[in-house]
């Protein structure tokens, strides 16, 4: 009996040794600061990638991009949340359709060039707040010149959410090929209403579609009766091609098309516009 309460004993010393942590060894002291390490630059994590997407001007280079919501150039006045590279980022299906646009374009002389492609929730949550601050109106001189601000949301010039965040919608237009260089847009500089003629307002490249790009006012709609027959010919041919290829315009802006069938119906997206989004 007393043989046997030894080994319990025993056993129990061994179970209880074995169960406590090794004691850590102390580091030695030295005399040299070691350097802080660098640390990489995170990358979204797989959640906030974009599944499927692709870099437009990776799949098609011929196609041009002005990604006016990394500028200052925009009807907000400074660069939007979430653009973090002036990137036309687009679910590969829209890509592929838009490079069917542009070897149709190019047979009549012209390329596409893209203002606004793929749009994280973020940027549409950072327009939603923008809309709630009356006393930031420092560009509608030139993007919304007859119309209140207090109207964009209701008149449907900006929605939340938008199908932009789904990743198969972009805002583009038509650039003669090769196409003409376009100043650069200089913060502080007079602005001309987007409803004047195409020599007065800013200097894009577009060819004339009537009034300049996110111009919010009625004669931005896509048939609208006042437009000039140069430039209601040209949004006509805009038309054209992209029905032929499968995309669907929106009649209250003639640059805004959506691509019929999308992969991503029913998500709203809400990763970077950024290179390291896709892939």
């Amino acid at each position: 009996m007393r043989t046997r309460v030894a080994v319990v004993l025993a056993f129990t010393v061994l179970l209880g040794g074995c169960s406590r942590p090794e004691p850590r060894p102390v580091p030695a002291l030295s005399a040299t600061p070691q350097p802080t390490p660098v640390r990489p630059t995170p990358s979204p994590s797989p959640a906030e990638r974009l599944p499927g997407f692709v870099v437009l001007t990776d799949l098609d280079p011929r196609i041009h991009a002005d990604i006016r919501y990394a500028t200052p150039h925009n009807f907000v006045g400074r660069p939007i949340t979430g653009y973090r590279e002036p990137l036309c980022l687009l679910t590969r299906q829209a890509a592929e359709a838009l490079r069917r646009v542009q070897d149709a374009a190019l047979t009549s002389g012209h390329s596409l060039k893209v203002y606004d492609c793929y749009r994280p929730q973020p940027a549409v949550d950072d327009f939603v707040a923008w809309s709630k601050r009356p006393g930031e109106q420092q560009t509608k001189a030139e993007f919304y010149p007859d119309l209140a601000k207090n109207r964009l949301f209701a008149d449907g010039y900006i929605g939340a959410p938008t199908a932009h965040s789904r990743g198969s919608t972009l805002d583009l237009t038509l650039v003669d090929e090769p196409a003409a260089s376009q100043p650069p847009y200089r913060v502080g500089q007079p602005l001309v209403a987007c409803t004047a003629p195409r020599g007065q307002r800013f200097a894009d490249n577009s060819i004339d579609m009537g009034t300049g790009f996110d111009c919010f006012d009625p004669r931005a709609h896509t048939a609208d009766p006042r437009v000039m027959p140069t430039a209601r010919d040209n949004r006509r041919l805009l038309q054209r091609l992209m029905t032929d290829a499968g995309f669907v315009n929106y009649d209250r802006e003639w640059w805004h098309y959506s691509l019929r069938d999308e992969p991503y119906p029913d998500t709203f997206f809400a990763a970077p516009v950024a290179r390291s989004s896709v892939g």
